[in-house]
C-alpha cells in the first residue's frame, strides 16, 4: 500500500479544511486521522529493505497450518521482536521450539490495524544449537533422566482434601492471588504459608530452592504449589536449575509446578509430582470444588435414603408377611397336623388292637373246640364209660380185675359202682 497524495477521509471525519500534506503542517485544528498516519507509517516501512537477523527463539506458534508467529530475542540484551510469515517459511519454522537460535531472512512490515511492527519472514536457518541455553537444559535434562527423577514412579500423589498449602512465587506477583484467589473460591477452608523468591535473575535458583526446602521441612504443609507467570524462555531458565530440580526431586512433599503458560516448559515441570499449565490450572488441581462436593454429598445421601427407605420397606413386608401367616393369626392350625396324626394313630392302634383280639379270640375257640373233641366227657357223650378200679386208676385191661372186686364207672350223666361178677378174658 503507497501514500495517495488526493486521500480523503470518510464523510464523517472531513472538515471543512484540507488535510496536511507533509506532518509539519498539522495542528491541532488540523491534525491527521490515525489512519492517515498509520498509512504515512506503513509506506515508509515499505521501503526499507531486506534483513537477515540472528537471535533466539521465546516464543513460537505454529500451530495454525500455513502460518508462524514467533518471538525473536537479542542474544545479550534484552530486546525482542515479533516475526511472522506463512507458507514456505511457515513450513521452515515448524520444527523449531523455544530457546532455538535462528537466523531469519525478511522485510518489516506494518499491520495497519494496529500499526504494529514486525519482520514479515521468508526464510528460517538454525544458528547452531552448540552453545544455546536450550542445548545446555537439553543436557541436564538427558542426565538427571537418566538418573531417574523424572519417573513416573516416584511421583507422589497429591492429598484430596488439603489442609494447608505451601506457595513459593514472587512477592505481589499476580500469580499468587491467581491461586489463592482460585483455590479459596473452590476450598474455602484452606489455609496458605506462602514464600516469596526470585523468580527470575541469579537469586532465583537458590531462592526456590531454600523455599521448597523450607516449606517440606513444615509439617502443617500439605502440598507446595511453585508459581510464575509466563515469561521469556531465558525468564524462566532459573526453574531449569539442576539445584532446583533435585531439590523438588528430594522433597517428601507433594510438589507442582506452575511456571509460565501452556506452552512454556522447564526442568522443573519433569520432576514436580504434577504439572499445571499455569497457576489457575494449579488452583484447580490442588483442591476439589466444594460445589461439586456438596453436589456428591447430596447424590450420596440420596442413594442412602433410597436404600435406606427400601430396606426398611422390604423388612416391613417381610413382618407383615410374619404377621399373616396362619400360625399367628390361628395359631391352632399349627396343632391339626399334629391332631391328625394322633387320631390317625389311635384309629390305627384301635384296628390293630381289634385284629389281634380276633386272632387271639379265634385261636383261642379252636383250641377250645379242639380240647374239647378230645376231653373224656366228649366220650362219655357219645355213649362210652370211664372204669376205674378201687385205687382209681382206670381200668383198661381185664386181667387187672377179678372176681369181687368193686369198680366205679362214670357215665355221661352220673357215675355207676358195681361188683365183678365174671372176668372174661380173650
Amino acid at each position: 500500500m503507497t501514500w495517495n497524495p488526493d486521500y480523503n477521509p470518510p464523510t464523517a471525519q472531513r472538515t471543512s479544511k484540507p488535510l496536511p500534506r507533509l506532518a509539519s503542517e498539522t495542528t491541532a485544528d488540523n491534525p491527521w486521522p490515525v489512519s492517515l498516519l498509520s498509512e504515512k507509517f506503513y509506506t515508509a516501512v515499505e521501503r526499507w529493505p531486506s534483513v537477515w537477523v540472528a537471535g533466539q527463539i521465546t516464543q513460537i506458534n505454529t500451530r495454525r497450518q500455513g502460518s508462524a508467529y514467533i518471538t525473536l530475542r537479542d542474544d545479550q540484551q534484552d530486546i525482542a521482536m515479533e516475526v511472522n510469515g506463512f507458507g514456505r517459511f511457515a513450513a521452515a519454522a515448524a520444527p523449531f521450539v523455544q530457546g532455538d537460535r535462528v537466523i531469519i531472512h525478511g522485510k518489516p512490515n506494518v499491520w495497519m490495524k494496529r500499526t504494529s511492527l514486525s519482520l514479515r519472514g521468508d526464510a528460517i536457518i538454525a544458528a547452531g544449537a552448540g552453545g544455546s541455553l536450550k542445548a545446555m537444559i537439553d543436557e541436564l535434562r538427558k542426565k538427571l533422566k537418566g538418573e531417574g527423577l523424572f519417573d513416573a514412579d516416584r511421583k507422589k500423589p497429591l492429598p484430596e482434601f488439603p489442609h494447608c498449602i505451601g506457595l513459593i512465587c514472587a512477592p505481589q506477583a499476580r500469580a499468587e492471588g491467581d491461586v489463592i484467589t482460585n483455590v479459596r473460591l473452590r476450598w474455602p477452608v484452606v489455609g496458605f504459608k506462602v514464600t516469596h523468591v526470585h523468580v527470575q535473575g541469579e537469586q532465583c535458583p537458590s531462592d526456590v530452592v531454600a523455599a521448597i526446602r523450607q516449606l517440606d521441612a513444615d509439617p502443617d504443609v500439605d502440598v507446595i504449589i511453585v508459581a510464575r507467570g509466563g515469561g521469556a524462555f531465558e525468564d524462566l531458565i532459573g526453574f531449569s536449575d539442576e539445584n532446583v530440580v533435585r531439590a523438588a526431586a528430594a522433597a517428601h512433599t507433594p510438589l507442582i509446578s506452575a511456571i509460565g503458560h501452556e506452552d512454556d516448559w522447564t526442568l522443573l515441570d519433569l520432576v514436580a509430582d504434577l504439572r499445571a499449565s499455569t497457576p489457575t490450572d494449579a488452583a484447580k488441581k490442588v483442591v476439589p470444588d466444594v460445589h461439586e462436593q456438596m453436589q456428591l454429598i447430596q447424590v450420596n445421601l440420596d442413594r442412602m435414603r433410597v436404600r435406606i427407605d427400601a430396606t426398611v420397606s422390604n423388612e416391613t413386608r417381610l413382618i407383615e408377611g410374619y404377621a399373616n401367616r396362619p400360625s399367628l393369626t390361628q395359631p391352632l392350625t399349627m396343632l391339626e397336623p399334629h391332631q391328625r396324626f394322633l387320631d390317625d394313630a389311635r384309629t390305627r392302634m384301635r384296628i390293630g388292637l381289634t385284629r389281634i383280639l380276633d386272632d387271639a379270640s379265634l385261636t383261642i375257640e379252636k383250641a377250645h373246640a379242639s380240647l374239647t373233641a378230645l376231653s373224656p366227657q366228649s366220650t362219655l357223650d357219645r355213649g362210652y364209660a370211664v372204669v376205674q378200679c378201687a385205687d382209681g386208676h382206670v381200668l383198661d385191661d381185664a386181667d387187672k380185675v377179678k372176681t369181687g372186686d368193686q369198680l366205679t364207672m362214670t357215665l355221661k350223666h352220673g357215675i355207676v359202682v358195681s361188683e365183678v361178677k365174671t372176668v372174661t378174658k380173650e
